[in-house]
């Protein structure tokens, strides 16, 4: 037993109400002990490269808001707040004060019944009609781009994570836990196109715990990988190489258009970390892996095939100043289906960047050109920062 009952289970902790918003969080959100959730806060750090570290008496205290022998409570260390953050999602000082005041009555039970009989009339069909309209949302994004497509599909992951939190059938839950995991990921692609970081980060760690409430590795695997690209944006370049290296060799053999999309986003790491060999290893093996007859994946999507191949590795090649990046960028600009306006965003990017590597500046100005007037249409602030790096925007 820990000390101030800190050893009890669940929300069980002696009939008292918690004292501060981390006492309700841990004890009756996460429905953890305080010991249990010490040691998930240690593997959140360890896999999430946090440097904060949370001992069982510390918790102790900052769960009660008191310090030693009663005295006012200091704020923690920067790292033990910045663990505490990521984890919760909820600011340090929010997480130390007293919970809201509970109601005397639930005013809510009419309303809980309402969602638990709305969610009981889902049934397959109805999930396939919704699998079809994220393929219509898919659709939109790629032609028009976040600044049309994100509000759609924000509120689609607010409509399903409501289906799927009032859903009792297990099956149905699973098939609804996969789907949301494809909306998270989609509305986190479109938040860090739009450069907003911390939100597409928060997006795909929904994804991934839909992905493993559905019990399906593909989605996991698929959502887990997708925070790389946050991380490169963010700098984080060895942690993303690292980070897309223990996916892959945690899938195993999945299908092979899968293993070649982890391979590929593998390989845009590598470059990102000027580890020019390796890089181009991986997407030796992303070709390799890529079936010759198209998809053997339906779920979860990826963009995938010889000409997104074929731009990644014009990407990478760019990233590291090789030649042949133009040759490789501008046949992949010949093949790209034209409703994938922000793929092609992208490539006039790296074409861009390729030019200024070769010191062909009127090419590379044309192409900035283009990507500039279509990253303005689409919303794309990602890569109108990368224009903008470029200094040739202007």
């Amino acid at each position: 037993m820990g000390v101030n009952g800190s050893g009890s289970t669940g929300a069980s902790h002696g009939g008292r109400e918690p004292r501060t918003v981390l006492e309700q969080q841990i004890r009756e959100v996460r429905r953890e002990t305080l010991q249990e959730f010490v040691e998930f806060a240690e593997r959140f750090a360890r896999e999430h490269g946090e440097q904060g570290t949370l001992s069982l008496r510390h918790l102790d205290r900052l769960v009660s808001g008191r310090g030693p022998k009663g005295k006012p409570l200091g704020k923690p260390r920067p790292a033990t707040v910045r663990l505490l953050e990521r984890i919760f999602g909820v600011p340090i000082d929010v997480l130390l004060s007293a919970p809201a005041e509970r109601p005397t009555s639930d005013a809510g039970e009419a309303e809980l019944l309402t969602r638990l009989r709305s969610a009981a009339q889902v049934d397959d069909e109805l999930i396939d009609l919704l699998h079809g309209q994220l393929t219509m949302i898919r659709r939109l994004d790629r032609q028009l781009g976040a600044v049309v497509a994100h509000e759609e599909t924000a509120t689609k992951v607010e409509q399903v994570s409501a289906l799927l939190r009032h859903s009792l059938q297990p099956a149905r839950r699973r098939r609804l836990a996969s789907l949301l995991s494809e909306v998270c990921t989609l509305a986190g692609w479109q938040a860090l196109d739009a450069g907003c970081l911390s939100t597409s980060w928060r997006f795909y760690e929904r994804a991934k715990t839909a992905a493993r409430e559905s019990g399906d590795l593909l989605f996991e695997a698929h959502a887990t990988a997708e925070r790389a690209f946050v991380l490169i944006d963010l700098g984080q370049k060895v942690e993303a190489v690292q980070l897309l290296s223990e996916v892959r060799k945690r899938v195993g053999r999945v299908p092979r258009v899968l293993r070649s999309w982890l391979a590929a986003a593998h390989g845009e790491a590598l470059a990102g970390a000027n580890r020019r060999t390796a890089s181009l290893r991986a997407f030796d093996e992303a070709a390799a892996l890529l079936p010759a007859g198209g998809y053997d994946l339906e779920r979860p999507y990826v963009a995938h095939g010889d000409v997104h191949l074929a731009r990644w590795r014009g990407h990478a090649l760019a990233r590291v100043g090789e030649p042949e990046a133009v040759d490789v960028l501008a046949g992949a600009l010949d093949d790209l289906d034209p409703s994938f306006t922000r793929a092609q965003v992208a490539l006039r990017v790296d074409l861009a960047t390729a030019f200024v590597y070769s010191r062909d500046l009127e090419s590379a100005r044309h192409h900035v050109e283009h990507a500039v007037a279509l990253a303005d249409a689409i919303g794309s602030n990602r890569q109108l920062r990368r224009l903008r790096s470029l200094q040739l925007a202007g």
